[in-house]
């Protein structure tokens, strides 16, 4: 296959392949992403001289005049080929050959000084470290990476915008083959994060927050719908949205903004653990946004109850969690940066919504559930099917939780564990179900064995369980129903059992049995 003709994924994985033995697998992105940044930075620098040259006659007249004016581009790149007429910026990258680790760091510190929005971004990486004495990666294969990364062009009119939230989820997957699943990543599905915002269906000029915001691919997907929809509207003038994320891996956090960046979108993405030393705050509050999407750290052991508990910002009104998960901790905070009308899409553990339900005594989390559902916060709840994320075979579901419901003491619940296709070595949400997911949740159009409205009272009934396996079965499909699901119903009829045991054992004590 011809270089130019190569898939985005192919030509990532080939330079991923050049780095292979020197550096675990989950480390290649680090050290291939900013790359990948630096190229369309300098694909797209080329783009804009070749336009101004077309005014003026000449790529040299165009440098020169950028120059003096470093408005006159989007990003001022101080790299000037040796010769301009014919060669391409990112040539003075390629043809590095002496000390090119200590170079290469050199130019991409030079472009930051440049670029305050990329300070801190790309200059963060040292391609010339060391570790024990010996190079991270060595002189041979930096300079075979810069080959690879070199085939494919990444101007304008060359690849979409998402190059880097693509290269990052490609690459997270392809780790994820190899048991990659030790690098922690914690990457939401491209059409998990689609749906979420198709639902949330954000408004012009909105100001959205993501508390964990990993490389911002949730707070992209919502301006990608609300682009579309302005399409739709044959609207070319609009508000784009306002997007605030907190990240706390350095690596991670620098990509978010890498992503931002390429996306020319607007935001404001800070470094930090968000539950200890959120940034977003508004005097003794939290900031509030008109809505919130985010993707935490599945059953968080990291946190104690002293940390709820010392806790100034007003945050855990619903009680303590337990500390074998800080799922709904996470919540309670998404919960507190609201707007009073704003509404928000959280990821969580299937036993999130499910967990003490039907047990006797009192549970920290179905305690906190009973709190959200008493102040009739909860909109809706959606099963996803299972082995869909990279670092675990679990289901998951998203929580909907809205400020001001129209749909007073009513939850809407979707059981799309069977929603999905197989995939190698992940499964994936076609885009036609995508599509049935996304109109039945607007709609609240219920489907049988797919999607219900639950009052509140039949919630109180089952015990402020609101997992929609609990409330919508799949009876047709028994034999191929998800294993997580079928233990989440042994573990509630085991508790049901007890409960009725219980109860009769009260029956019988009274009549004097």
């Amino acid at each position: 296959m011809p270089i130019e003709e190569k898939s985005l994924e192919a030509w990532l994985w080939d330079a991923a392949c050049v780095i292979r033995g020197e550096k675990d697998a989950p480390k290649y992105k680090d050290y291939i992403l900013p790359l990948v940044f630096v190229k369309r930075l300098c694909d797209v620098f080329d783009d804009e001289i070749n336009r101004i040259a077309k005014q003026v006659g000449s790529r040299t007249k165009a440098h020169k005049l950028i120059e003096k004016d470093h408005k006159l581009v989007r990003f001022y790149l101080p790299l000037k080929a040796k010769e301009p007429e014919k060669d391409d910026t990112w040539s003075v990258i390629r043809t590095l050959t002496d000390k090119v680790g200590e170079q290469l760091t050199s130019l991409m510190r030079d472009i930051a000084k440049f670029n305050s929005r990329i300070q801190g971004i790309i200059d963060r990486i040292d391609f010339n470290a060391t570790t024990h004495g010996q190079r991270d990666i060595s002189e041979d294969s930096l300079i075979k990476l810069i080959e690879k990364i070199s085939q494919k062009r990444l101007g304008l009119h060359d690849v979409e915008p998402d190059i880097i939230g693509r290269s990052y989820e490609y690459l997270i997957r392809k780790f994820a083959e190899g048991g990659g699943q030790s690098a922690g990543e914690f990457y939401t599905p491209g059409e998990v994060g689609m749906i979420m915002a198709k639902i949330l269906d954000p408004e012009s000029g909105m100001e959205i927050y993501d508390p964990c915001c990993g490389s911002a691919g949730l707070l992209i997907k919502c301006e990608l719908v609300l682009d579309e929809k302005m399409k739709k509207q044959s609207l070319r003038r609009y508000a784009p949205l306002k997007l605030y994320g907190q990240e706390f891996i350095g690596t991670t956090w620098a990509m978010a903004n890498m992503n931002m960046v390429i996306h020319d979108m607007e935001g404001r993405i800070e470094i930090g653990d968000t539950m200890k030393i959120p940034r977003f705050k508004d005097g003794n509050k939290l900031e509030q946004f008109d809505l919130v999407v985010t993707n935490p750290m599945w059953n968080q052991k990291t946190f104690v109850e002293k940390d709820y508990e010392n806790d100034e910002l007003d945050r855990f009104k619903a009680g303590i969690p337990p500390t074998s998960s800080a799922d709904w901790g996470w919540a309670q905070h998404v919960l507190a940066s609201m707007k009073d009308n704003g509404r928000a899409a959280i990821v969580l553990d299937t036993g999130a919504v499910s967990r003490g339900s039907g047990n006797a005594s009192s549970n920290k989390e179905k305690e906190i559930r009973k709190w959200f559902i008493e102040q009739d916060l909860v909109e809706g709840v959606l099963y996803l099917p299972e082995n869909l994320f990279y670092n675990t075979t679990a289901p998951g579901i998203v929580l909907f939780l809205n400020r001001n419901k129209t749909k007073k003491d009513k939850v809407f619940l979707v059981n799309a564990s069977l929603d999905f296709e197989k995939g190698d070595p992940k499964n994936f949400i076609p885009e036609a179900r995508q599509k049935k997911i996304v109109d039945a949740f607007l709609k609240w159009k219920e489907i049988d064995k797919f999607s219900k409205v639950v009052s509140k009272d039949e919630i109180i009934k089952n015990d402020y369980n609101i997992s929609p396996s609990r409330y919508i079965h799949t009876a047709d499909a028994e034999e191929h129903r998800p294993i997580a699901e079928i233990v989440e119903e042994l573990y509630e009829l085991e508790d049901e059992a007890k409960r009725i045991d219980k109860d009769l054992k009260e029956v019988l004590k009274k009549i004097g049995c």
